[in-house]
């Protein structure tokens, strides 16, 4: 018996956004069994009474589909009572679809994993792919990502076994839409462009709109509006060619949304009343609730507010009864802001917390700790909200703790996956995992370090960009990879199974574990009204109400382009005054209480990058007239959260004893021009022209840096011989930098070129030497992803280089950059910079920083405070551009 599929057309509901993932199954769903096995007659009527609910599902309405369940469920019973197994498989996909339909989604979610298994038995792979398929979107929508991207990806290892182009191009449809899901717009897009050129092939109207609709949705998500509207009308006239509605409904919706963010009222209100009938009709809950959210929207924003309360009530059931938490947390936050606005105080705050309370369980549920990321990043402004009306209540009633509950808040909504891989590292969750993961994660990381040299290589022989882009794309191809064994190893670990969630510490616990008598916490939120200031002590909190963000924002970038730039920085006048700006914007509301206190900085935003060492709140000024900056009152730590720091010295209690003091790494070799390198005609001149713009993306030039060798000289000198290291030139190696033997060393200093990517993180790193004395190139890129995989337990890390402190910015989660790396290597702490530093005066400063914490004893952050003041009073280096741009992150004591 053969019977024609559905294709399957599920509306998937981002957001304020609703896009339609590309779903569907073959003509030929195959056979479950050899056959059936009971007599002609029991098979007979089993048949009989399937096919009688496929008369009843063609009507194409909700009582349709009701009708159709009734005699399917019969069907069901009659196929079992006879052995048709067959018709038993044929039934469930039916029955999963039918319910899936109605979003009745934990039925259909059963009824899909029976005939899993039945089409497991006898290994039709075809039908398997299809029934993960739809198993993956109803995981989706439950907002249980990590096990819908696992669905997905068996379903497409077993189209491409058996060559059916049309379902991998579904799978790579709905692959990307979790990673929309997921707030990372990028690996969507590339996931959406991938399903298009194979259904454009294949030329089917529907599938092409699927996809098209699927790209408007990523161009949306990165804010190109335009290319966004384009692309939905594309989708949208291919939807209308196959007369397809639920397609039309889900564009409509998208398009309407394109307009709100436009802030073009009328127009969105217009395309969202012409996709709500068509989901009513449709009776698909899911995209009702949609549409009847974004009409809210449109009325809370045109100052109707109780109209739109109306339309947000409506919605939400219906998000409940989906069972779409992400989009059910969604429509309380936009109830809590426009119970805000109403003066419905309490009640706002009841609605944000119901919502925070779903985004805080369904990013557990997601093992990729990059994936967890964007998605927390996608899901900050709910903690904004939250914060501000806290903050609003506090200023209402001071007594109340509401103040309290805020810097809570702060502490939730920042740095949760730092807090979470510190407490993974701690426990060794590779420990008693699956062998046959641990191999293929070393596999791939051995895997990877080949490819980049290869890449190398071929970049110095070849200049065929067709080979180095193929090789690329196999690069970025082994890291998702790479990221994936990630995922299954938390995931299977049983280390890692019993593991808690790190939770973020309140006040009380920040007082007791982080804070002391000379101690202050100032931790930052930035707000898109207001920003908010937290100022705790070891027995009080203060709060202070700053400008919005984006007016910090602009003296924040005026004041740190003002220090990169050469010809600025010698305006002294200029300087001071936009230094001054940013001082009283972001420290003035607590400048008498800052002098003498050691400072607990966590910045918000671009704070992350401010040199706070370099601000001044003092009224008096030095007797040429120029002001004090912050560093000559206060000793300065800047931190991801104040509950990181806690999680690290957690993990100082095990911390073996060091062996040896010191290992550096200095001047390394990066070009072929370089005198050190033996010359010969066989080699090119230089360092490939396409490594050096790869560096140069990062703001950095690969040149020399002799004044490193002068300072590890120096800094050598200072250590016992016999207790320490010195890698210069061709011995600066990655092979070195890697070995165990680093794990001896006390405190390890890297004086090289840094690396930021913010693509792709894991690629950020050291630049450490590109040739070996041979003159041959080798791969010296000390990447991320290498530096989670070393054991060093380091009680200091120096990275005497450009912008090593620098990295991608995720919302909530922080700069995802080197520190982190080395935090989970085991490292107490981390000296980075925050810019391009001067080579001579870096080397300078240095030195007089390991001359305070070898020959005088002091802690890591009272001698770089010391450095920078001796610094500040020279007047060749008084310039913060010299000594400023290092900061200590990690722990103070």
């Amino acid at each position: 018996m053969k019977l024609s599929w559905v294709k399957f057309q599920t509306a998937v509901l981002i957001g304020a956004l609703a896009f339609s993932s590309l779903s569907l199954a073959r003509t030929d769903p195959g056979k479950a069994s050899g056959g059936a096995g009971g007599t002609i007659s029991e098979v007979a009527i089993a048949n009989e009474a399937f096919q009688a609910g496929m008369e009843s599902y063609r009507g194409g309405t909700a009582t349709a589909w009701t009708d159709a369940i009734a005699r399917w469920q019969e069907a069901l019973q009659l196929a079992r009572a006879a052995g048709d197994r067959e018709t038993e498989a044929l039934t469930l996909t039916w029955l999963g679809v039918a319910h899936a339909n109605l979003k009745d989604l934990k039925p259909a979610a059963d009824y899909y994993t029976q005939v899993l298994q039945l089409y497991r038995e006898t290994g039709d792979r075809h039908s398997q792919a299809s029934i993960l398929m739809s198993l993956g979107q109803i995981k989706s929508t439950w907002g249980e990502y990590q096990n819908a991207l696992d669905d997905y990806d068996q379903a497409l290892k077993l189209w491409r076994e058996v060559e059916y182009r049309t379902g991998e191009a579904a799978t790579l449809n709905n692959i990307g839409f979790v990673y929309s899901d997921l707030g990372d717009s990028n690996p969507a897009l590339n996931y959406y462009q991938k399903a298009l050129d194979l259904v454009e092939n294949l030329g089917n109207p529907a599938n092409i709109a699927a996809t098209l609709n699927n790209i408007g949705r990523a161009h949306s998500d990165s804010g190109q509006l335009e290319k966004s509207l384009e692309t939905y009308n594309q989708a949208l006239a291919l939807w209308q060619e196959a007369k397809n509605t639920n397609g039309q409904a889900s564009t409509l919706n998208n398009i309407g949304f394109v307009y709100a963010s436009n802030q073009q009222w009328g127009q969105a209100r217009e395309y969202y009343d012409r996709a709500l009938p068509l989901w009513q009709e449709l009776g698909d809950k899911g995209g009702e609730a949609s549409t009847l959210t974004n009409i809210g929207y449109v009325y809370a924003n045109s100052g109707e507010g109780n109209t739109a309360l109306e339309y947000y009530n409506r919605a939400l059931p219906l998000r409940q009864a989906v069972g779409d938490r992400a989009k059910e947390a969604l429509t309380r936050y936009r109830i809590a802001v426009v119970q805000r606005d109403l003066g419905k105080i309490e009640e706002a705050q009841r609605q944000i917390e119901a919502a925070i309370a779903i985004i805080e369980d369904l990013r557990t549920q997601v093992s990729r700790s990059d994936l967890r990321a964007s998605f927390f990043a996608s899901k900050q402004d709910y903690y904004e909200f939250y914060i501000d009306l806290l903050m609003q209540r506090h200023r209402q009633n001071g007594s109340a703790g509401y103040d309290q509950l805020a810097l809570q808040t702060s502490e939730r909504a920042r740095a949760r996956t730092l807090l979470e891989i510190l407490q993974e590292a701690h426990a060794d969750i590779r420990q008693g995992a699956e062998p046959q993961l641990l191999d293929r994660e070393k596999q791939l990381q051995q895997q990877l370090a080949a490819m980049e040299e290869q890449r190398i290589k071929l970049l110095s022989s070849t200049s065929d960009s067709t080979r180095v882009k193929t090789l690329e794309r196999e690069i970025e191809s082994a890291i998702g990879e790479y990221r994936e064994v990630q995922a299954k190893l938390r995931a299977t670990s049983p280390r890692y199974a019993a593991l808690t969630q790190p939770q973020p510490l309140n006040l009380k616990e920040i007082q007791q574990q982080v804070l002391d008598e000379n101690t202050v916490l100032m931790e930052y939120s930035l707000g898109e009204e207001r920003s908010y200031l937290w100022f705790a002590t070891e027995d009080s909190l203060s709060s202070y109400e700053l400008p919005g963000r984006a007016q910090i924002e602009e003296a924040a970038k005026d004041y740190i382009n003002i220090l990169n730039n050469p010809g600025q920085r010698r305006r002294e006048r200029k300087v001071n005054e936009v230094q001054a700006v940013l001082s009283e914007m972001i420290l003035g509301p607590a400048r008498d209480r800052l002098a003498g206190q050691r400072l607990l900085i966590v910045g918000d935003g671009i704070l992350q990058y401010v040199p706070f060492a370099a601000l001044s709140v003092r009224n008096d000024t030095k007797a040429d007239g120029k002001p004090v900056p912050l560093i000559v009152d206060s000793e300065i730590i800047t931190l991801p959260s104040a509950s990181t720091l806690a999680t690290l010295r957690q993990q100082q209690v095990q911390r073996p004893a060091h062996a040896k003091t010191l290992a550096i790494f200095a001047d390394p070799v990066f070009n072929r021009d370089d005198d050190r390198v033996p010359k010969s005609e066989a080699f090119a001149d230089t360092l490939p022209l396409e490594l050096q713009k790869s560096a140069r993306s990062s703001g950095v030039s690969l040149t020399r840096l002799p004044y490193t060798r002068e300072e590890a000289d120096q800094i050598i000198s200072l250590a016992p011989p016999t207790e320490s290291t010195e890698a210069i030139g061709f011995n600066a190696s990655r092979t070195l930098a890697t070995s165990s033997e680093l794990s001896q060393y006390r405190i390890i200093h890297f004086a090289t070129h840094g690396l930021a990517n913010s693509q792709n993180p894991e690629l950020s790193g050291l630049v450490l030497s590109l040739f070996d004395s041979k003159g041959e190139v080798q791969n010296g890129f000390l990447r991320m992803h290498e530096l989670f995989n070393l054991n060093l337990p380091a009680e200091l890390v120096v990275l005497s280089a450009c912008q090593t402190g620098l990295g991608e910015r995720v919302r909530g989660e922080g700069v995802i950059g080197l520190t982190r790396g080395f935090m989970y290597a085991g490292t107490e702490r981390v000296v980075v910079s925050l810019w391009n530093v001067d080579d001579r005066g870096t080397s300078e400063l240095m030195v007089k920083f390991y001359e305070r914490m070898l020959q005088q004893g002091m802690s890591p952050a009272a001698a770089l405070r010391a450095a920078q003041i001796e610094m500040w009073k020279t007047e060749e280096w008084q310039s913060p551009y010299y000594w400023a741009g290092f900061t200590l992150q990690g722990e103070w004591r």
